[in-house]
């Protein structure tokens, strides 16, 4: 099938060109899409140069399944229109709150597809969100969570290019004995920890912090009670999150092992020593969510703490919009 890219020259861009490649997902025709800046610019896909197309110019008529990987801006302007002619599989946070637009993480949710024919738009979750949901649903059918602390610790990759820029510009300027200063952080990034991920609201969190909230709630269960801090860390590519976990059933960490042990996308690294645990810089380019740290909540009944790491641009974006494309091809497009 013929297959559309919009934002092909970004970061996530680039990294469902790769998974499209990692994964050999059958493509007749891939049509690589930005803005006019870009246009002309060749990508290398599967060995062949393809020319980069202007996305006012492009018929979406064209493609089966279009990839928007350009932001809220672009997805609010030209979302709906490509859907008037394809389906769209969404990475941006534009329609995540839209009722009628399904919220789609595979292996946790992947029923909500058959809502595709509502508006021909998926949407991809927060690339925070996708590694929580995907370690607690094989927890919450066994326990039933009831309530969730999450702490994130988010790289810098997840704000874009120019920030991972920022990053390494003043690492460097750090070790020079120069004055730092932040263009896309509120603080000095290097060597640091901001406390604030996208604006504040009028409760005192961030946007970010309540969208990690009403996401794990739309994808896992409305029911769940969920608390959020995000922090920005020094890191270039892969999110890590430590959850607090209390089940409304007695757990029992063995069980719980052996049930992640098997989970679809989960891969536990959990030893008691030193390095028996996943890092961001390990996660990167993996395609599992890792979980480590898995012990017992010693102040609280029927609680568990972990520890989650993830590749950013891939589970928690590029990746985890192909695996909706694969799921939707499974049901034949409409959930059937």
């Amino acid at each position: 099938m013929n297959i559309a890219i919009v934002g092909a020259t970004g970061n996530v861009g680039r990294k469902l060109i790769e998974v499209l490649e990692k994964k050999k997902f059958e493509i007749s025709e891939l049509f690589l899409i930005a803005s006019s800046k870009s246009e002309g610019k060749k990508i290398n896909f599967n060995g062949k140069e393809h020319i980069v197309i202007d996305l006012e110019k492009f018929d979406f008529s064209k493609v089966k399944i279009a990839f928007f990987a350009a932001g809220s801006a672009i997805a609010e302007k030209w979302a709906n229109v490509a859907a008037e002619k394809t389906i769209v599989i969404d990475n941006s946070k534009f329609f995540r709150k839209d009722p009628d637009i399904p919220l789609v993480v595979p292996e946790v949710n992947s029923k909500e597809l058959a809502k595709v024919k509502n508006k021909n738009i998926i949407s991809n979750a927060n690339c925070s969100v996708i590694p929580v949901v995907v370690a607690l649903k094989p927890l919450h059918d066994l326990y039933d969570v009831r309530r969730i602390v999450v702490s994130t610790y988010q790289s810098v990759s997840g704000a874009g290019k120019a920030p991972m820029d920022e990053l390494l510009s003043q690492t460097q300027e750090h070790f020079e004995n120069k004055k730092l200063e932040s263009k896309y952080f509120t603080k000095q990034i290097a060597f640091n920890a901001i406390p604030h991920i996208d604006s504040f609201l009028e409760n005192g969190y961030t946007k970010e912090e309540q969208k990690t909230t009403d996401e794990i709630k739309k994808i896992l269960d409305k029911k769940i009670k969920v608390t959020s801090t995000c922090v920005r860390i020094p890191v270039l590519v892969s999110h890590s999150i430590s959850a607090n976990v209390e089940f409304n059933k007695k757990c029992n960490l063995e069980e719980i092992r052996n049930v992640l042990y098997t989970s679809p996308g989960c891969k536990v690294v959990d030893e008691h020593k030193d390095g028996g645990y996943i890092t961001p810089v390990e996660a990167e380019d993996k395609f599992e969510t890792f979980i480590s740290r898995i012990r017992l909540d010693e102040s609280q009944p029927n609680s568990i703490n972990l520890w989650i790491v993830s590749d950013n641009l891939l589970k928690g974006a590029a990746l985890n919009a192909v695996e909706i494309a694969e799921a939707l091809i499974e049901k034949d497009f409409y959930g059937q």
